[in-house]
């Protein structure tokens, strides 16, 4: 199991750190981005405007043409569009399902729904039955197989494509390291059944929502008789990955800059139905230009995590009479690990958690717009505990665990923050005078984005905080691996967590679930390795010139086909 969680970690980090305020800072203006300017600013500066200009000239020549065109406003920059380098980061996921659809997908009410497949089911936990829709096709006219998800597993699982973030080691006759051996013609733990049939085995028992949530999601299903014709090495670096002519999905690719835009034209053999806009452009903007784009039209829909409104925006975006606003669930989660190899008293961690207002700082600094909780699961889970009460602001008990512990104050204590998260850089200078207040010396370290995952991976820190979302409905994964012993963020580990996670892999009972994860939720609350100094409930909006189009945390493109522009 610790095998699978230090593997998991990659898939898990791609996935928080577009949800994170830090990695969308970074695509227009924060600390990532200001340190590439400085090494190059003029540069950095003309490939703005550059991305900029081709941007707004795809706009105005649609808008001329009397073409229906829909923008969404991201904070993220794209890393690739080709569905074998899928990372598992929300951008480069929805960008690249708008062309190629995954298995299954989530939808607004954290239902699973069917993509290319209208059936995934198990009986063993072991052996996965995908059935693909009888319905999909691919938008040449091919039928879409099991052959096609089969050979897509296979590709993703080869050592020369070599994409280490999507756990293909679970599968057996995957090697451990993630990989079939080189030139496989098939993977033992993923066989063809019949043609619209194909079954996933695992080496240990998993629950369907861990499979459906990590596998059925991520594995945007490639056509077969267009993929086999290229060398196997060349698959990283081929073409046809820029504009595919082949996709099973409502758009097909255009034009695309991985800083600045991506822009689609409708498939209009799309099997769902052809979507009613004729054009959709992603559009990568700096969190502060968002309020901008949506007062002046030129961004038509934000979505709460991919496009992070900062929140001192909140209420001048509400104002707004052009755009409906809405609020996503409290899924992401300002998470701060202590490393308890460092500060191994728990009384001392405990003082921690006591001595800091939460409420307070989420009133003053998000508006109210999010939830305390403690532990992962927020209110946004079907598994959340609702009689575990959070540790409330009480100085002086931190006081007395303090002294209970020994602690002199002579000991300071480093804390890592992302210098491109300035609401949570706010937040910690006021957590820090509040420990300071009650005899704790702590030292802010403010970084970019990549030294603070670099420092998370060294343990050379006391205290790290991130914003990082756990899968309402399968929070498993994130919780294992960081709570996994020696070489996680926290170092810790407890028999009765660890019994209470593997619980969760072979039971679907909601109730028996969230007495298991309600374990480990009150052993933070008792060992306090981790806590959640807030949950965000994001801002998203939409032009009310858009109908059929409504900003959500999961499935935003389940239905774009019937997104429509009304003027």
């Amino acid at each position: 199991m610790r095998k699978i969680m230090k593997k998991a970690l990659g898939f898990t980090l791609a996935a928080l750190m577009t949800l994170s305020l830090a990695a969308c800072s970074s695509a227009g203006g924060g600390a990532t981005g200001e340190s590439a300017a400085g090494q190059d600013g003029t540069a950095a500066q003309e490939s703005t405007a550059a991305g900029t200009q081709a941007e707004q000239s795809v706009t105005a020549e649609s808008a001329a043409s009397g073409e229906k065109i829909v923008n969404v406003g991201v904070t993220d920059t794209l890393t690739s569009l080709n569905p074998l380098l899928l990372n598992g980061g929300e951008v480069n996921k929805y960008a690249t399902g708008l062309m190629f659809l995954p298995l299954m997908e989530l939808d607004a009410e954290l239902n699973f729904v069917p993509m290319v497949a209208d059936s995934i089911t198990t009986e063993d936990n072991l052996n996965f039955v995908v059935h693909i829709d009888e319905a999909a096709t691919w938008s040449d006219g091919t039928p879409i197989t099991a052959d096609d998800v089969a050979y897509t597993a296979l590709r993703l699982a080869s050592p020369m494509v070599n994409n280490t973030s999507m756990m293909y080691y679970v599968f057996e006759g995957v090697g451990d390291d993630g990989f079939v051996e080189e030139g496989a013609e098939s993977i033992e733990g993923v066989q063809v059944i019949d043609e619209k049939t194909v079954q996933f085995t695992t080496k240990e028992p998993m629950a369907l929502m861990t499979f459906l949530n990590s596998y059925a999601r991520y594995l945007l299903t490639l056509p077969k008789h267009v993929i086999e014709t290229f060398a196997e090495d060349e698959l990283t670096t081929q073409a046809w990955f820029n504009q595919p002519d082949v996709i099973s999905g409502p758009f097909y690719l255009t034009d695309f800059d991985v800083d600045h835009y991506v822009s689609y034209t409708a498939n209009e053999n799309y099997w769902k139905g052809a979507p009613k806009i004729d054009k959709l452009n992603i559009r990568i903007v700096d969190g502060s230009q968002l309020y901008a784009g949506l007062q002046s039209g030129e961004i038509d829909i934000t979505q709460q995590t991919m496009s992070v409104i900062p929140p001192e925006d909140y209420e001048s975006v509400e104002a707004l009479e052009n755009v409906e606003v809405v609020y996503g669930s409290p899924i992401t989660n300002q998470s701060v690990f202590i490393q308890t190899a460092n500060v191994p008293d728990a009384r001392v961690r405990q003082a921690l958690l006591y001595a800091i207002d939460r409420q307070q700082i989420l009133e003053q600094l998000l508006n109210g717009h999010g939830e305390v909780v403690d532990g992962f699961l927020s209110s946004a889970s079907p598994y959340y505990d609702e009689t575990i009460t959070p540790i409330t602001y009480d100085p002086a008990k931190a006081q007395e665990l303090l002294a209970e512990a020994g602690w002199d104050g002579s000991q300071t204590l480093r804390f890592y923050v992302n210098s491109g998260d300035s609401t949570f850089v706010n937040a910690a200078t006021v957590m820090a005078a509040q420990w300071a207040a009650v005899g704790i010396n702590v030292e802010i370290t403010t970084v970019d984005f990549a030294t603070l995952m670099s420092t998370a991976g060294s343990m050379d820190y006391d205290i790290l905080a991130v914003q990082y979302t756990y899968s309402p409905v399968d929070p498993y994964t994130d919780m294992a691996w960081l709570l996994g012993g020696e070489g996680s963020w926290t170092s810790y580990s407890d028999d009765e967590v660890n019994a209470a996670l593997a619980g969760t892999q072979t039971t679907s009972d909601a109730e028996e679930l969230t007495e298991l994860y309600g374990i480990a939720d009150r052993k933070m609350q008792e060992d306090v390795p981790m806590f959640s100094a807030y949950i965000i409930s994001a801002q998203g909006a939409v032009s009310k010139r858009l109908t059929g189009a409504t900003p959500s945390v999961f499935g935003f493109f389940n239905d774009v086909q019937n997104w429509d522009v009304t003027e």
